[in-house]
Formats: structure tokens, C-alpha cells, sequence
């Protein structure tokens, strides 16, 4: 949800701010005034492109800052900042960090849907009407659809493994000979997982084995034989432990010596047993040698690593057992592949079960929308197709479509062919209202959805827009009086003339939105035009001239 919306610099508007209600919040003014420039303001925060062509004449850059909360658990909300310099570069900023336009509009442009009298036309294509009824089905439709989607995947997966295995079974000549001879000179050699690595530990003590027990003697010698270090570490020891009987401070230094003393003892006998444990056989090393160059032959011919070794016999060992037992390999391919596809066939079942019970009572509700506004008998049809099964998709094993038909008489078809203009804007409407909450958006932002309105059908999309409000955060640019008095807050867009022309925001009440109301009604503000708009803001609830702030 919008909580604030700062605007400098954008088109003709030099600064402006906008603070929307949580629920409907309309904005008016005469044509031209410079309303197409707030929208394109929430179009930078949703993360749209940025054009150079925005910014206002004169200026540096264009500046979007928006304020937004995600639902009413969020207390601190998120703050973006959307700059488009007069080159065309565009810097985006979220709570502070810098961010991409791509992560701007995953966390922004998905809770902000524009729905003006261009991008209703998402409702031409097909491919949403099958999201909308999923959507407001919920767990009737979305557990059925991941269950088809996963038996989907296991049957792709099951054929892939099918057409894998027929290949190979087909495999013959220089690739099959390569995979013998691969397999049966691995198998020769036979290195088991761990055996290089403990080879190259071993190895260089049995090849330097005379070298590590000549050292392991000679620095035993040196700790303990007759004259060595013990030798003169227990005389001095001695020594001191003698003269520590007239200065005890003699005596401590004899301790330490002491201790040493028994480490030196411990090495001595570890270096002994180092020693004894070497065992120095010619005939065991050249064994070993002659292993470890075969692992290095074989490193050298199917590596660089063992683990490549080990990977390339069981792929031959593999090919040659599908060739060698094609048939009983094939079989068994097919037998998983065939039940992967039975259970795809009858989670498509359940699927189309679960949609053609649910989209036809959404049908209705959308149908009792329109007839709120005042579309007679229009109504929607669903309209589902089998495909093939090499045609069928993530959405499902049929194409979707909701059909439109004006009247019970008449044919049902597709909307592109049949709505106009102002009818695919109720239409859309009606279908937002029927989602409520289940599309996922806080807010909705309506650019002339009344165009072409009037009458007691303006008087209707002002009650649907505000039935909306309910459920959604509502932003509704309007020429009609009947919208306008229905909102929570009601904002002007004012231009100014001169040769510098600049667009204003006024947040306007009391008084001031009754003088709004009665322009917007009959272009003057005579005594007439605003008595009959303080009736109807009477009605609407919304008439408090106390509070006038315009």
C-alpha cells in the first residue's frame, strides 16, 4: 500500500505530493492538467522504463520517492527513491541501498497494478484468464495444479530417460568398441575409491625408508646415548638440585629441567618405536611403485582426476549393459515412462474437474458485477479445450479462455473480437472486484476507467469502485462527479499557464470539494451546480465543510 508519493520534476509537475487513503482516493482536474504524470510516477516506482523524456524541461532529473507498506503487520515499511537524469540513466534506491530496476519490480510492481486504458488490455490475452479463476479458486484448484505439475515433470523426466536408453541401445561401432576397451582396462587396473590418496601417503616412506631410520637413529643417539643431551640434562639437573639446598631459586630451575628431561625421555622412545615400525622391503616397493603408476596411467588416459576414472567406467559399464540387455533395459523404460503418464493423465483429470467446477461460478460473480454496471444480460464463458498431449504445459493439458457474450442469445467470443473499449474496462473491473484479495495487489491505480460513462451507469462504477476499496488500497483518476464524491481523500491537478507551465496537487475538502464536484458536474461553480454537489457528497458521506481545506 501507498503510504506517500513524492514527485519532483516530472513532466510539468515541479513538486508534488501525494498521500493516499487506505481506502478510495480520487484525483480530478480538467484534461491536460497533468494527471498522465502522476501515473507515470507510480509507473518509475513499479519499476517501469525510465525515459529522459520525463524530465522536466530545464532540470537535472526527474525524482519519484514512494513510501509503502506490505500489509498491516508492516511497521516500518520501505522507502524507494527512482531518479531518471535528463541523459536517460536511472538509479534506484530501497530503504537507502542501491538496487536494480529488476529488483524494484519484483518487490514493488507486484503489490501496484495500473490499470488504465492501455494495460486493460492484459485482459485480451487469454493466458490471464486461466490465472485469474486459479486464483480465486484457491486450494479448490491450486492443489490439483501442483500435483499436475509434478506429475508433469516425472513424465518428462521418464521419457527423456526412455529416449535415453533407446539411444544407447542403438549405439554401436567406434563409440561401443571405445566403451569396451574404456571398461575392460579400468577393470584391469581395478583402483578402489581412497587407494591413490593412501598411495601418496605411503609411498615416499618406502622409498626414503633407509634415510627416515639412519635419521630416527641419529637423533636418538643424540637424546639418549652415551653423552647426549639426557646425559647432560640429568648432570646439570643434578647439579642444581645439589645447590638448590642454598638458594631455592636454583631448585625451581631444576624442576623445569626435570620436566624436559621427560619429554626428551618420551621422544627418544617415540623416535625407537618410529624407527622399528619402518619396514624396509625392495620387493613391497617396487609393488607399490608399479600400482601407482598404474593409477597415474589410468588418471593420465580417462582423468584428469580418479574421480573421472571412476565416472568413465561406470558410463561404459552402463552403455555396454544397455547394449548387451537392450531389451530388458528398454522394457523397463517404457513400463516407468507408460505409469508416469497414467498418473500425468489422471492428475490432468482431476485438474480439469477442479477448473470447470470453479470458473463457471466466477463467470457468475463477474456476471453480477457487469449487471451492477449496467451491462445487461453481458456475461462470461468458459471456455476450456483439450490440447493434445504433446501440447500440454505448466498451465494445464487444455487451452483456457474466458469468452464474452452479450446477450444469452448470442454467441460467446473471445473478448478481443467483442468488447469495446469501455465495456473491456468494466469488465476488468468487475473481475478485480470479484478477486478481491485473493490477486495478490494492495493497490490498484484506475485511469479513465469511466471513460465513456455516464448516467446511471457512472453512478454504479462509483459504488463497485468503492466496494473495491474495501479490499484493496484504490487510486482512481476520474472526469465523473459520481466517482469523485465516493472517494476518502480527493486530490485537484491544477495546471498553471505561462511560459513555464507547471502542474500543481492539491488535496481538497469541505467547500473546496464541493466547488471540485460542481465543476467537474456542469463546468461553473453556480449556486445550482453546488447545491447539487453538496447533495451528493451529502450522500456519499463525504460532505464536512468544517474541515474544508481548499
Amino acid at each position: 500500500m501507498i503510504d506517500e508519493l513524492h514527485v519532483e520534476n516530472l513532466a510539468l509537475i515541479e513538486d508534488a505530493v501525494l498521500e493516499p487513503a487506505p481506502g478510495l482516493t480520487v484525483l480530478t482536474g480538467e484534461t491536460g492538467a497533468g494527471k498522465t504524470a502522476l501515473l507515470s510516477a507510480c509507473k518509475l516506482l513499479m519499476g517501469d522504463r525510465a525515459d529522459s523524456a520525463m524530465v522536466r524541461e530545464g532540470t537535472d532529473a526527474a525524482v519519484v520517492e514512494g513510501r509503502l507498506f506490505d500489509g498491516p503487520h508492516d511497521t516500518e515499511g520501505t522507502v524507494v527513491v527512482r531518479r531518471v537524469a535528463a541523459d536517460g540513466r536511472s538509479r534506484v534506491r530501497i530503504d537507502g541501498t542501491l538496487a536494480s530496476v529488476k529488483e524494484l519490480s519484483a518487490r514493488i510492481g507486484s503489490h501496484i497494478d495500473l490499470c488504465g486504458q492501455h494495460e486493460h488490455q492484459r485482459l485480451l490475452d487469454s493466458a490471464t484468464h486461466v490465472e485469474m479463476v486459479d486464483l480465486w479458486a484457491g486450494t479448490a484448484v491450486s492443489r490439483p495444479l501442483d500435483a499436475y505439475r509434478r506429475a508433469l515433470r516425472e513424465a518428462r523426466e521418464a521419457q527423456r530417460e526412455l529416449d535415453r536408453v533407446e539411444r544407447a541401445s542403438r549405439t554401436q561401432g567406434a563409440r561401443l568398441e571405445e566403451a569396451r576397451f574404456a571398461y575392460d582396462r579400468i577393470c584391469d587396473v581395478d583402483p578402489q575409491p581412497g587407494e591413490l590418496e593412501e598411495l601418496e601417503e605411503t609411498l615416499p616412506r618406502a622409498q626414503h625408508a633407509e634415510s627416515l631410520v639412519s635419521c630416527a637413529l641419529d637423533a636418538d643417539e643424540s637424546l639418549s646415548g652415551e653423552g647426549g643431551a639426557l646425559d647432560a640434562l640429568n648432570a646439570a639437573i643434578a647439579e642444581l638440585s645439589r645447590m638448590g639446598t642454598v638458594d631455592h631459586a636454583l631448585s625451581r630451575f631444576a624442576d623445569a629441567l626435570a620436566e624436559a628431561a621427560i619429554l626428551i625421555e618420551d621422544a627418544a622412545s617415540d623416535l625407537r618405536r618410529y624407527r622399528d615400525d619402518i619396514d624396509f622391503d625392495p620387493a613391497s616397493l617396487a609393488q607399490l611403485q608399479e600400482r601407482y603408476s598404474a593409477l597415474k596411467g589410468l588418471m593420465r588416459q580417462f582423468g584428469p582426476h580418479m574421480e573421472d576414472v571412476f565416472s568413465r567406467r561406470q558410463e561404459a559399464e552402463e552403455l555396454l549393459s544397455l547394449v548387451d540387455d537392450a531389451d530388458r533395459h528398454v522394457a523397463k523404460a517404457r513400463e516407468v515412462r507408460d505409469a508416469a503418464e497414467t498418473a500425468l493423465a489422471r492428475a490432468a483429470r482431476d485438474l480439469q474437474r477442479a477448473r470447470n467446477a470453479v470458473a463457471p461460478r466466477f463467470c457468475r460473480e463477474v456476471g453480477k458485477q457487469m449487471a451492477r454496471l449496467e451491462m445487461g444480460a453481458s456475461e462470461l464463458v468458459w471456455d476450456a479445450r483439450e490440447l493434445p498431449r504433446e501440447q500440454w504445459s505448466e498451465i494445464g493439458p487444455a487451452s483456457y479462455e474466458l469468452l464474452y457474450r452479450s446477450g444469452s442469445g448470442m454467441t460467446p467470443r473471445p473478448l478481443r473480437r467483442i468488447a469495446s473499449g469501455g465495456e473491456l474496462s468494466r469488465v476488468m473491473l468487475a473481475c478485480k472486484v470479484v478477486l478481491g484479495e485473493a490477486d495478490g495487489v494492495d493497490t490498484l491505480v484506475f485511469d479513465e476507467v469511466d471513460a465513456g460513462v455516464g448516467g446511471s451507469v457512472a453512478r454504479s462504477l462509483a459504488a463497485v469502485l468503492a466496494d473495491l476499496s474495501r479490499t484493496h488500497q484504490v487510486i482512481v483518476v476520474t472526469h465523473l462527479a459520481q466517482v469523485a464524491v465516493m472517494g476518502d481523500i480527493h486530490y485537484v491537478v491544477r495546471k498553471s499557464d505561462g511560459d513555464m507551465p507547471k502542474t500543481t496537487l492539491s488535496r481538497v475538502g469541505g467547500e473546496g470539494r464541493v466547488r471540485e464536484v460542481a465543476r467537474i458536474l456542469s463546468g461553473d461553480t453556480s449556486q445550482a451546480s453546488l447545491a447539487h454537489a453538496r447533495q451528493m457528497l451529502r450522500e456519499a458521506g463525504h460532505l464536512d465543510v468544517s474541515a474544508s481545506v481548499g
